[in-house]
């Protein structure tokens, strides 16, 4: 009986992780969180971003050049050294990082959001710091993701056409006839062509992971679209369907992983330091003028030693605990808060923003379920709200622009991502 039971459970478990993709909430957040951080560093560093990243920055075309000969990074700035090139990749960078944060035709957007990504953030490695470093992974795990089943125009349009939105709306098409939508295919027939003249001209830098990375994806979306075009009920279809939730599925695991890595890590090393163990580490950022935006507020809070004291002794419990408590929901979430709170401190205290907005977004794959299908409740009630003067009646919904309610099954179960 003992082994029946544990085959049935592996069995639905097998089953649970391949028929469907799992934190599609969660995996919502991550997407919008990490696309809107990127765009507003972007937006921000707009009038400076030839001293960062283009033909007027420190680190020259030349130096990067030899750099990335050495490390082998990938980054579409190493192209040419034209400023009209370095424009056009920029301002591909902005408008991929927009598209995605709005769910337009995610798939295609997350692999541009991550080419803009490498590309930038490689010309220049000097000019990053921690959170930077999270969006560069991120980046690359949004591109495994099934990220735009929920708040997504995908999703709209998947409702809007009558379809599950548990489809993949984004892959443009799933039982529905091409001519509806042209964008898909033609942004694939773009992009296959300057991933030709990329892999002819050596430009996919020098590992060999990520050349077959971007031709798995480009010939995966071919098979989906032609397998969703001529034959939607297929097993091929079902095949498809599977390999693309084990993806999804796996690399949520990992961004989960990776969290826990860099709490876990960042609290190990913060209880070798002397200025930790003794409860002064806060003191000192709080003294510089480079962290210090609102000077009278660093001054107020750095008076009070006993508050110094417990907010640098809570980071490191915090941080250290964790990874430990994701078996426990409550403790998780109670955690969690804590986490998020002290990156807006950072972000206020310290003047890191982005840092911050990346690592809330990172932290967000933890944030149960439930409160998520609530927090978009109350977005959709505040848009109905806001145009209601349309004629439409408050706190009513309509089948046309229910993008926050897919087919999704467990919804309250209890799971490390809810």
């Amino acid at each position: 009986m003992s082994t029946f039971t544990f085959d049935r459970k592996l069995a639905r478990g097998i089953q649970r992780i391949t028929s469907s993709a799992l934190g599609q909430y969660q995996s919502a957040v991550i997407r919008i969180g990490f696309s809107a951080t990127y765009l507003l560093f972007l937006l921000r560093e707009l009038p400076h971003r030839h001293e960062m990243y283009g033909p007027d920055a420190p680190w020259s075309w030349d130096m990067a050049q030899q750099l990335i000969s050495g490390n082998q990074a990938f980054t579409t700035l190493m192209w040419s050294d034209s400023t009209v090139w370095f424009e056009i990749v920029y301002a591909v960078a902005l408008l991929s990082a927009a598209l995605l944060m709005v769910g337009w035709h995610t798939r295609a957007m997350s692999v541009l959001f991550m080419v803009g990504v490498l590309s930038l953030q490689n010309r220049n490695i000097f000019m990053g710091d921690g959170g930077d470093n999270v969006i560069h992974l991120m980046a690359i795990y949004l591109v495994l993701t099934r990220c735009g089943q929920v708040w997504s125009l995908d999703a709209r349009r998947a409702a809007r056409a009558g379809r599950p939105t548990e489809t993949d709306a984004e892959d443009d098409g799933p039982r529905r006839s091409v001519r509806g939508n042209v964008a898909g295919p033609v942004l694939w027939v773009v992009l296959g062509l300057v991933l030709i003249v990329a892999t002819v001209t050596d430009g996919l830098g020098g590992t060999w992971w990520l050349p077959v990375l971007f031709w798995a994806l480009w010939a995966g979306q071919g098979a989906w679209w032609a397998v969703n075009r001529y034959a939607p009920h297929s097993e091929a279809r079902t095949l498809l369907d599977v390999v693309a939730n084990l993806a999804h599925n796996a690399t949520l695991v990992v961004i989960m992983a990776e969290v826990c890595l860099i709490y876990a890590t960042a609290g190990w090393y913060k209880i070798q330091g002397s200025r930790w163990q003794d409860g002064t580490a806060l003191y000192y950022p709080l003294k510089l003028d480079y962290f210090t935006p609102w000077p009278g507020l660093s001054d107020i809070l750095a008076s009070n030693g006993v508050m110094v004291m417990l907010i640098t002794y809570g980071t490191v419990i915090v941080q250290v605990a964790f990874p430990f408590t994701l078996f426990n929901r409550r403790v998780k979430n109670v955690l969690l808060v804590v986490m998020i709170c002290e990156h807006v401190g950072i972000a206020l205290l310290l003047g890191l923003p982005f840092f911050s907005m990346a690592m809330i977004a990172a932290d967000s794959v933890f944030l149960p379920t439930v409160f998520l299908v609530w927090l978009g409740g109350r977005v959709t009630l505040g848009r109905e709200l806001l145009f209601s003067r349309r004629g439409k009646v408050p706190g009513q919904r309509h089948a046309d622009d229910d993008e926050e309610a897919p087919l999704h099954s467990g919804a309250g179960d209890h799971t490390l991502v809810g």
